[in-house]
């Protein structure tokens, strides 16, 4: 069962919508906060008033993605199981995703003429296990997949690069549409407790509809509770922010 008030949710999402396409807003928060937060994001609070606790939002010229951001509680990371859990959202997240196929020239084919960038197995051999190509391989695309043949060899051709980068390859069969593929990649979110106790996840962007991004908020909330031992007991704070505005308090 869900935690979240669902008013507040409302006016997060609404209040965020409104940022990103360029309206004023109350900045989130007390006074100091909103008075803190806005100088340092606004050069001084050139665009914030802090009589009335007005910002001005602007809209951007790339597409704004919306993160469920989380600060766990009741763990130690040195002693306490990790946990990494992946889920489809009901509605798309992300915009168009740059994603690499690695499989053989017969799946390589099939990848460039559906448009989709593509490496074989002697492409990742001339990368002879280099760390920094490796992460600069990694940092260029969103997401990898691969052939079920070239799966199984990745860790010894490219080392463990991608695994630490959270990018470690979607295994596809070789009769998947990859741009079906492609498609569903957009829709998953991933939360993964490492050595920190803060979490975040692309959960929405902004062209989506506010009855969208608190679908997909609420069930990502929900997964996440799932996967702490002790559930809500384990949820310190919940924010909602889209990449250039500011965050939202949703749960305390």
């Amino acid at each position: 069962m869900s935690k979240l008030d669902r008013d507040l949710l409302d006016a997060s999402i609404d209040a965020l919508l409104k940022f990103s396409a360029g309206e004023s807003i109350i900045h989130p928060g007390s006074a100091n906060q909103r008075a803190k937060l806005a100088e340092e994001k606004a050069g001084k609070g050139r665009n914030y008033d802090h009589e009335t606790g007005m910002v001005q939002g602007k809209k951007r010229n790339f597409l704004e993605t919306v993160e469920l951001q989380a600060a766990l509680k009741g763990y130690d990371p040195s002693k306490d199981k990790r946990f990494n859990g992946t889920m489809k959202l009901p509605n798309p997240a992300k915009g168009a995703l740059k994603v690499c196929l690695l499989g053989t020239e017969k799946d390589v084919e099939k990848a460039r003429e559906a448009g989709i960038d593509a490496m074989t197995e002697d492409d990742l051999k001339k990368l002879n296990k280099n760390k920094k190509l490796v992460k600069k391989l990694a940092a260029k695309y969103d997401a990898f997949i691969a052939s079920a043949k070239l799966i199984k060899k990745i860790p010894r051709l490219l080392g463990p690069g991608l695994n630490r980068a959270g990018k470690f390859p979607t295994v596809v069969s070789p009769t998947a549409d990859l741009t079906a593929t492609v498609r569903e990649l957009s829709s998953q979110i991933k939360f993964q407790m490492k050595k920190v106790l803060c979490l975040n996840a692309a959960v929405g962007n902004v062209t989506m509809s506010a009855d969208d991004l608190r679908t997909n908020i609420m069930i990502a909330t929900n997964f996440l509770v799932s996967l702490c031992k002790k559930n809500w007991q384990n949820i310190g704070v919940l924010y909602v922010k889209s990449s250039m505005g500011p965050r939202f308090q949703i749960y305390f």
